[in-house]
C-alpha cells in the first residue's frame, strides 16, 4: 500500500547480476563490472531504457504506472571467478545510500542473477536481499527477476516476496519477465495477493537438460508441468532454474519456485514433484556435442549451400565464465585451411592495440590469445592483415536483449588465410550478429562462422545456419563435470555420485 499523506507510489529499481564460475582465475572487480555495464542514477535510465531487458521492462511499467522511481545503480559483468568484496559494497553502499536518503519506499524491484559467489560469501544475492530487508523491515515488498540458471538459496526464498525467473535458453523473454514481476509488485501493493516464496532444490548439480528451451526438451516439459498448477487460486507464479553446474557452493544445482498468495504448506509437496519429474529426466539431453577433429570432418563432408555452418565453441564460453582466448578451435580451423570463415571473438587487448597502432591493410605478426592458461591454449603466432578497426561500441540487434549497449573497447579484424578473426578487448559471449557487423563482417556471406558460445549463440544464427556444430573444446565450461575439483556441493549429488 502506497504510504499515509503520499499520493505516489515510490519504487526503488536496481540491478546487480553475476554469474560466477568458481574455477576461473579472473575476479569480477570493479572494472569487469565496467567493461560490461556498470550505471549510476541517471545512467541506469539513459542506458537501459527502451531495452528488452527486465531494467527495460521496470522503467517501462513505472511510466505507465505513475510511480515515482529511483535507480541508484545497474552493475552487470561477464562471467568470470568471485565478486569482489570491493564491488559487492559499492552495489550495497549504492543501494543503502538510496535508502537512506530518499526513502521510505514502498517497493523494490530489482535484477538479479542467482548464482552470485562472492570472495565473502557464496550465496552473493541472498545476502544482499539479507542486508536489505534489514534495512526496510518485514512489510516493504521485494521483488526480483532471476536468471534461469540461478543456484537459489533457502535466503534469497527467505528475504524476497517475489522471485521470477526466465522461462526461455536462449534468455528472449527478460523483458517479459520483467513485466510480469513489476506486475506482481503492483497488485501487492494494492493490496491483492500477499506472496510467499517456496523453494525446493534436487540432488542434481545441472537439470532440465540445463535449461534448453529451442528445442522440446526436457525443460520445456517441466515448464508444461509447472502451467498446469497456475489454475490454482493460491499459486501465482511457478518457476524452474535449471541451475548452474560451474559454481561449487551448497545451493549449485536446478530448483523450483512457487510464488504461492499466502503460505501454503501443500507447496513444498508441489515443488517437490517438479524435482522429482527433473530427476527421471536426468539423463535426457539435447546437447549434441563434438570434439574440434570430429568437428572439421564433419565441415568437410557438408554440401556447400548460401548459408554458414555455425561453430559454437562450448568449452570457452565467456557467457559461463570462460576465458574467451582459448585458441584450440582457432588453431584447429587455421590448419584446416579453411576458406570465408569468420570467427568471434578471441579476447586480447594487447592484439587489438597491436593491429590499431599499425592500421588497415598492415601486416601485423601476432601472439594471439592463450594468454590466461597454457592449458587451455597456447598463443597463436600468427601473420594476418588487418581488415577492420573500431571502438567495439555498438546495440544489440536481438532477439535476445535488443537494443542494449555493448562496449567491446578496442576491437580488430584479422584475416590469415580465409578467416576473418575478431580480436577484442573485451570478454564477451557472441549471441548477436552486431558482434560481427559492427566490425563490416556480414555473417549470411561466410561459408563458416565460429562463436564464442554454448547455446545462447542460436538466438540470433541458428535462422541462417545451414548447419550448427556444437564443439566440446577444452576450457572450464566443459560439460565434463568429474574433471573439476568440487568442494562444497552437496553430497551425493548427480552425476558426481548418483547414477
Amino acid at each position: 500500500m502506497v504510504g499515509p499523506g503520499r499520493a505516489m507510489t515510490r519504487i526503488l529499481i536496481a540491478g546487480f547480476k553475476h554469474e560466477t564460475n568458481t574455477f576461473s582465475k579472473k575476479a569480477a572487480n570493479r572494472e569487469a563490472y565496467q567493461a560490461r555495464g556498470l550505471y549510476f542514477g541517471q545512467e541506469v535510465f539513459q542506458n537501459l531504457h527502451q531495452t528488452q531487458t527486465e531494467i527495460g521492462a521496470f522503467l517501462d511499467f513505472s511510466e505507465k504506472e505513475g510511480w515515482e522511481v529511483w535507480h541508484p545503480i545497474y552493475a552487470n559483468a561477464t562471467p568470470s571467478g568471485p565478486v569482489t568484496r570491493e564491488m559487492f559494497n559499492v552495489v550495497l553502499d549504492n543501494l543503502l545510500n538510496c535508502i537512506n536518503v530518499n526513502g521510505p519506499f514502498d517497493g523494490i524491484l530489482l535484477c538479479l542473477h542467482g548464482a552470485m559467489v562472492c570472495e565473502h560469501t557464496d550465496d552473493g544475492e541472498g545476502e544482499l536481499l539479507e542486508h536489505l530487508r534489514t534495512v526496510l523491515g518485514p512489510n516493504i515488498p521485494i521483488a526480483a527477476t532471476l536468471d534461469l540458471h540461478a543456484n537459489c538459496s533457502d535466503r534469497m526464498a527467505k528475504m524476497a516476496n517475489i522471485l521470477i525467473p526466465y522461462r526461455t535458453y536462449p534468455h528472449i523473454d527478460q523483458y517479459a519477465v520483467g513485466m510480469m514481476t513489476a506486475t506482481m509488485l503492483k497488485r501487492t501493493l494494492a493490496g491483492e495477493i500477499k506472496p510467499v516464496v517456496t523453494l525446493r532444490r534436487g540432488s542434481m548439480l545441472d537439470g532440465a537438460d540445463h535449461g534448453r528451451t529451442s528445442v522440446p526438451g526436457p525443460m520445456t516439459e517441466v515448464l508444461a508441468e509447472c502451467d498446469k498448477l497456475l489454475i490454482r487460486p493460491d499459486v501465482l507464479t511457478v518457476g524452474i532454474c535449471a541451475g548452474f553446474p560451474w559454481a561449487d557452493t551448497p545451493y549449485t544445482g536446478p530448483s523450483a519456485l512457487i510464488v504461492g498468495n499466502g503460505n501454503h504448506r501443500e507447496h513444498i509437496g508441489l515443488a517437490d514433484n517438479l524435482i522429482d519429474t527433473l530427476w527421471s529426466k536426468r539423463h535426457i539431453t539435447t546437447i549434441d556435442t563434438i570434439g574440434i577433429k570430429d568437428a572439421l570432418v564433419c565441415i568437410k563432408k557438408i554440401t556447400p549451400s548460401n548459408k554458414p555452418v555455425i561453430l559454437a565453441d562450448f568449452g570457452d564460453n565467456p557467457g559461463g565464465g570462460g576465458y574467451g582466448d582459448s585458441t584450440h578451435l582457432l588453431q584447429a580451423m587455421i590448419e584446416a585451411d579453411l576458406k570465408n570463415a569468420a570467427f568471434a571473438t578471441i579476447f586480447d587487448p594487447v592484439a587489438a592495440r597491436i593491429c590499431r597502432d599499425n592500421g588497415l591493410g598492415a601486416i601485423v605478426y601476432l601472439q594471439l590469445g592463450g594468454h590466461t592458461d597454457p592449458a587451455l591454449g597456447e598463443p597463436l603466432e600468427i601473420r594476418g592483415t588487418v581488415k577492420a578497426i573500431t571502438n567495439g561500441q555498438f546495440r544489440l540487434e536481438g532477439p535476445m536483449t535488443a537494443g542494449l549497449k555493448v562496449n567491446m573497447g578496442t576491437t580488430a579484424v584479422v584475416s590469415v588465410g580465409g578467416i576473418d578473426i575478431v580480436v577484442t578487448s573485451g570478454r564477451f559471449q557472441v549471441y548477436d550478429q552486431m558482434y560481427f557487423r559492427h566490425a563490416r563482417i556480414d555473417p549470411l556471406l561466410k561459408s563458416i562462422v565460429a562463436v564464442k558460445s554454448a547455446h545462447h549463440f542460436r538466438a540470433a544464427f541458428e535462422p541462417i545456419a545451414s548447419k550448427v556444430i556444437v564443439v566440446d573444446s577444452p576450457g572450464i565450461t566443459s560439460r565434463n563435470f568429474k574433471e573439476l575439483k568440487y568442494t562444497n556441493v552437496r553430497r551425493p549429488v548427480f552425476p558426481l555420485d548418483l547414477d
